[in-house]
């Protein structure tokens, strides 16, 4: 149990990160060009309507000020007060949340339900025909823009075929399901790409271990090899990088959203960066860094859970 302590010291290791990403896009957003008070009045806006704005959100006040308001709002539990929706940035983002959470999960199962099987033929038929399509076919993935793929993925299976949505969420269950399944897919399709090469390079070095050989000469069957023992090791590597590559999905939900115009997160982040809504670029990018630690703490505990020879 003690090799699962440092649980209880990492979110203290990673505060120094959060704080820097605060600073960060502070900084960014303050240095883009416009005033904010400015596009929400609109061309007709007078200075007397901007100052009061203004001083309604506290933009008149120093950068450094407006950036202690600014953490003293978090410790509170709060992210501002949107300047253009005109409500709390944590309720927009709390609605905005649920599309992004199942278009990220349904990316990860779909391209582990992709890289898993190639991955594997490609590794048990080493140097043959089936080896060298799906490594081709990896390296090709590895090349493809993610608004490219998208608007191939529409054209194929929603304006061709018909079968699927060309964009938007749905009301139920099963039609958020109909809908996210090409978002989904076109993220797969991009990173089940990287795993499949990765898990397949792992695989094939497990496969030369002593480990193995011994267990072929006690008379083991090459699918109990695989299985019980090749598998689970292989795994290790392929589980951080998908923790790593999950952070640049959750980056790269921005792309995807704004495509097939789902209501997440990453289609918010576009609007507010737009027209300049510093608090819900700030509360949006703060909970995509929250999401991408929490994703690599959880993928080191599976990778202590998997090799007791690893210690964090």
């Amino acid at each position: 149990m003690h090799r699962y302590l440092f649980v209880l010291w990492r979110p203290v290791q990673l505060l120094p990160v959060l704080f820097g990403i605060s600073v960060l896009v502070f900084a960014m957003m303050r240095a883009i060009p416009g005033d904010p008070a400015r596009m929400l009045l609109g061309v007709r806006s007078t200075p007397e309507a901007i100052a009061r704005i203004r001083a309604q959100f506290g933009l008149d006040e120093p950068l450094w000020l407006q950036y202690v308001y600014f953490v003293r709002n978090l410790m509170h539990g709060e992210m501002g007060k949107s300047i253009i929706y005109r409500v709390d940035t944590l309720k927009l983002v709390d609605a905005r949340l649920p599309p992004t959470v199942l278009l990220v999960a349904g990316s990860v199962l779909l391209a582990v339900m992709i890289a898993l099987p190639l991955a594997t033929g490609a590794a048990r038929h080493r140097g043959r025909v089936l080896d060298h399509l799906i490594r081709l076919v990896s390296t090709i993935g590895l090349g493809l823009p993610a608004f490219w793929l998208a608007i191939m993925v529409i054209l194929l299976f929603s304006v061709s075929l018909g079968w699927f949505p060309v964009s938007g969420y749905g009301s139920d269950w099963l039609e958020r399901l109909h809908h996210l399944f090409l978002p989904c897919l076109t993220v797969a399709l991009a990173l089940s790409a990287v795993l499949t090469r990765n898990l397949r390079a792992s695989l094939l070095t497990e496969l030369q271990s002593d480990y193995v050989t011994a267990a072929r000469a006690r008379g083991a069957s090459e699918n109990r090899i695989f299985w019980r023992h090749v598998m689970p090791n292989s795994l290790i590597p392929t589980i951080n990088l998908l923790a790593v590559n999950i952070g640049w999905l959750i980056g790269g939900s921005v792309v995807i959203e704004t495509v097939f115009a789902i209501p997440g997160l990453g289609q918010l982040l576009v609007k507010a960066i737009v027209s300049r809504d510093y608090m819900v670029v700030q509360g949006v990018v703060l909970v995509f860094a929250l999401a991408t630690v929490a994703v690599n703490l959880l993928a080191d505990l599976l990778t202590v859970a998997l090799d007791p020879r690893v210690k964090p």
